[in-house]
This record gives structure tokens, C-alpha cells and sequence, in this order.
């Protein structure tokens, strides 16, 4: 395993912010944690990266202890490379400089450590930008500077915090592409962290869901999209509506209808399910089947209309997708074909 936590806590002022995380990450792998602000996230980044203390647990970087009771190895004897919210780049250092400075600072020659700067700004396609200063750059281009900074220190395990936070919008899916395509070519274990969940599954192999210090579910993101472990889980990630279901004898019936759910297992009794836009098809008022609402809010997606769908005798309004434009108030039909029974 490249990067390994056992147990691992931290509190600040008596009150937990990591709570003890176990996990177990591969070489090579991109790791992505989301969660709301002060959940921890961005602690447990700094832990790895030994910036903070661990107040208990392990943490063991490419089979080599470096946390542990009586143990705290600084930042510089880690190999990890930190890409900051802010990037953190010298504004008084060229690009190749900025890039060409931890190799310095580690013992390599000026000549050295410039040959091995061109060859990391090659690989984020900076070559040509290499006398600018940073000041002179877009929030991409910075980024992509302190990318092949962590390339140049040779780093094997990679902390980025929120690298696409600063970034306009419209510039953001643009670097999901370049991050995914930076970690092909440099190989190097990837530890993400942020708050947007739709920007953790674009990039991730594996991602874990984070609240209050723990873990609520890890998977790959397809598996915690479709199949989400707990309710708080299924809130965070995606759109949906949870709703009280009857489970009786086998089948699953939500408002007195039959519904075809997956994850039905063999308990009887009051339970809840996720219904996502994917699950519900949208009909005439008093269709056969359907069950009758009325539209509180639509809100125009671009190629869409997204919808609340309020349902009498049901707590949340499904969020539905429609073709055509939908006023408040306007009474539809909805078919449920589908939907996630949350375990527990």
C-alpha cells in the first residue's frame, strides 16, 4: 500500500476533527475525500503530509512509519507533494525557478535542478512559459506550476487541498480533464480533497464520503452514487428524495404502490428509500399508476428543467427532470420505476 491510516485521531480544544480513520490506499491510486466544510477533510490531508500532530493512530507512507506513538517525521522527510488552495508560489521566482527550487533545496545543482524543471513543465505543457512570473499567469496555469513542482520533488504520494476552488467555472471541468491526465502520466498516488461532490467523482478512482471526523461510506463513486450506505450519504451525493417506504413480504410499497427498488432484502417494516431523477418518469395528472403532485419550484439547467415535485402524504419533493418548462403550482403525474433501499 502506498499510504496507510490506522485509527488516526486529532482533536482541537477537546473536540474531534479526524475520529478515527482507518484506510488503506494503492500505489497509484486517486483518492478523493469529500465532505462539507469542517468535516475534517482538509485536517487529515495536513496529518498525512505531517503538517499537524496526530494525537493517536499510524501512518505509514510507501511501507515506512512516519506517525505513530513517538513518532512525527516533518513534511521534508515524507515525500509528499502538497498542492495548496492558494498554490503557494514564489511571486518573486519565475516559472522554472518556482518549479526548480525543492530540487535545490534537496541538494541538486542549479543546472541540475533547471534541466529537471524543463522536463516536469513539458509534461503540464508549461515549457513555453517557463520566464513568466506567476502573477503573469491564469488560475490553470498556476496550478499546473504547482503540479510540476510536486513532479520535480519526485514525490510518490501527492495531498492536493481544494486545487479547483479558485477557479472560474466554466475553467473547472477543464482541469478535472488535466488533473485525471496529470496522474496517468506521472504515475504518483493522489490524495484529493473538496467539497464539490460532482468534481470528486469526475477525478477519482476510489472516494470516500467524510462528516464529522469519520468515514461514512468509501467506494468507487459509481457504487457510492447508485448505492449509497446510509441517508446522509445519499443527501450529499447527487440529486434525490428519500421517502418512508413499507417493506412486506418481499416487496416495497411507497405511498400504498408497489415500487421496484434495489436493495430489497428480507425485513418487514417501515424502512427508506432514495429516489433520484433517473427513477421517475413524468405523466399527465390522474395518469394510471402514477401518483399525483404538484410542481413548488423549476429552475432551468440548460437542455433541462429541474423540477420539486411535491407528493401529499410524502415528506420530500422528488426532484424530477423535464423537456419543457413547468410552472409552480402546475399539477403532474409520476411514475416511480425505480429507486435504492438504504440499508439500515
Amino acid at each position: 500500500m502506498s499510504i496507510s491510516l490506522t485509527d488516526l485521531k486529532k482533536s482541537f480544544g477537546g473536540k474531534p476533527a479526524v475520529d478515527g480513520i482507518t484506510l488503506d490506499i494503492a500505489s497509484g491510486e486517486f483518492f478523493a475525500i469529500v465532505g462539507a466544510s469542517g468535516c475534517g477533510k482538509s485536517t487529515l490531508l495536513r496529518l498525512i503530509a505531517g503538517l499537524e500532530a496526530a494525537d493517536a493512530g499510524k501512518i505509514v507512507l510507501v511501507g515506512r512509519p512516519v506517525s505513530g506513538p513517538g513518532l512525527h517525521l516533518p513534511p521534508e522527510a515524507r515525500g509528499t507533494g502538497f498542492v495548496f488552495q492558494s498554490y503557494a508560489l514564489w511571486p518573486h521566482l519565475d516559472v522554472r525557478g518556482n518549479v526548480a527550487f525543492p530540487a535545490q533545496a534537496a541538494g541538486l545543482t542549479r543546472a541540475e535542478a533547471a534541466a529537471r524543471a524543463d522536463r516536469h513543465l513539458a509534461t503540464v505543457n508549461l515549457s513555453d512559459f517557463a520566464t513568466r512570473k506567476p502573477p503573469d499567469l491564469s488560475g490553470g496555469q498556476r496550478q499546473r506550476v504547482a503540479l510540476a513542482r510536486c513532479l520535480a520533488q519526485e514525490a510518490r504520494i501527492i495531498l492536493m487541498d481544494e486545487p479547483l476552488a479558485n477557479l472560474d467555472p466554466h475553467l473547472r471541468a477543464t482541469m478535472e480533464e488535466e488533473l485525471t491526465a496529470f496522474h496517468r502520466a506521472s504515475g504518483a498516488t493522489t490524495v484529493y480533497i473538496t467539497h464539490d461532490q460532482r468534481e470528486a467523482m469526475a477525478v477519482a478512482d476510489r472516494m470516500a464520503v467524510m462528516a464529522d471526523g469519520r468515514f461514512l461510506q468509501v467506494g468507487m463513486p459509481a457504487e457510492i452514487y447508485d448505492r449509497p450506505s446510509c441517508a446522509a450519504v445519499a443527501r450529499f451525493i447527487g440529486q434525490g428524495a428519500i421517502q418512508p417506504v413499507e417493506a412486506r413480504g418481499g416487496a416495497v410499497h411507497l405511498a400504498g404502490r408497489r415500487v421496484a427498488v434495489r436493495g430489497a432484502g428480507d425485513a418487514d417494516g417501515p424502512q427508506a428509500a432514495l429516489f433520484r431523477p433517473v427513477d421517475l418518469v413524468i405523466c399527465a395528472p390522474g395518469a394510471k399508476g402514477a401518483l399525483a403532485g404538484h410542481v413548488t419550484s423549476a429552475l432551468y439547467r440548460g437542455g433541462l428543467w429541474e423540477a420539486k415535485l411535491a407528493v401529499e402524504g410524502l415528506p420530500d419533493p422528488f426532484v424530477v427532470h423535464l423537456a419543457r418548462r413547468v410552472q409552480p403550482g402546475e399539477a403532474l403525474g409520476v411514475r416511480v420505476m425505480g429507486g435504492w433501499l438504504l440499508p439500515g
